[in-house]
């Protein structure tokens, strides 16, 4: 799959997670404005985003894409919800999406993950 680039500016939020660090924001799909598209994305030039889906694999203990999905959903999710790390309300980013995934049901307000590596422009 080609990669995707998209450019924003909003809220991100950077963590940890095992050896990685990663950035959660989110895009709506129309103009309600809904956050529907949940962006998980590796903050490392080297990363193409599919350590994620390793790591879902290997510390989540799923095999199925769907449970995949949304145990990357959920780490993001998580990190965004305790603000145990470094929240940007206002920043502008680059990202390089390799893989978009289509949830079966919506799921920590998402209906579609995407994942890759961003570039934080701000900082």
């Amino acid at each position: 799959m080609s990669l995707t680039e998209l450019t924003a500016t909003s809220r991100v939020t950077v963590f940890p997670l095992e050896g990685l660090i990663v950035a959660y924001t989110t895009q709506s799909s129309d103009e309600r404005c809904l956050g529907d598209i949940g962006l998980v994305t590796v903050v490392d030039a080297g990363s193409d985003g599919e350590e994620l889906w390793r790591l879902a694999y290997d510390l989540g203990g799923h095999q199925q894409r769907p449970a995949q999905a949304r145990w990357i959903l959920t780490q993001a999710s998580r990190a965004r919800v305790v603000k145990a790390h470094t929240d940007l309300p206002y920043v502008k980013w680059a990202a390089h999406i390799k893989r978009r995934f289509d949830l079966d049901a919506l799921f920590a307000n998402h209906d579609l993950l995407m994942t890759g590596r961003i570039v934080l422009l701000d900082l």
